[in-house]
């Protein structure tokens, strides 16, 4: 009999493998508010769903913000009865912005583009380009971290051009 194989990458055992993205590693969820300031951040498994992180993530945005939040953009991957109620046990109405037709090349979708945006500053740090980390609370933290160069370097500017 043949020992069970198991799909290791660099993030170790933590690590699953999404088949409808191809993705192998891990999954970022991440909140953010409408000028794309990250709000709450989880990481899970690739091959865990997205519907399932509604209840934690929509808890963690209404810690952090006193109970504002009365709507949320989501995408095509958060929707479900369970994740609509799991959002409205904590105040949250969810919005799925769904993709119109067959699509080709890149399509702004509305709201949508603040949280990809976000992703995308943060895809610039090269400790977040690949899936090293083999604990997920690490792999938040590179992002917190990654955030705040981000919101430093912001405040840099912002402060030279008033003076």
């Amino acid at each position: 009999m043949a020992a069970p194989c198991s799909r290791l990458t660099e993030s170790g055992e933590r690590a699953g493998y999404d088949g409808a993205k191809k993705k192998n590693g891990s999954k970022v969820h991440a909140a953010v508010d409408t000028l794309g300031n990250l709000l709450a951040l989880k990481v899970t498994a690739a091959n865990e769903q997205e519907r399932e992180q509604v209840a934690e993530l929509a808890a963690k945005v209404q810690e952090v913000t006193g109970g504002t939040v009365t709507i949320a953009f989501v995408d095509q991957g958060y929707t479900g009865e369970n994740a609509a109620q799991q959002a409205s046990d904590h105040g949250i109405q969810l919005e799925v912005v769904k993709h119109t037709e067959a699509k080709k090349g890149f399509v702004l979708l509305p709201r949508r583009w603040v949280v990809e945006r976000t992703f995308g500053w943060l895809g610039r740090f090269r400790r977040l380009a690949r899936d090293y980390e083999r604990l997920a609370k690490v792999l938040a933290g590179w992002h917190w971290l990654a955030f705040l160069v981000l919101l430093i370097k912001q405040a840099g500017h912002v402060g030279f051009q008033s003076q």
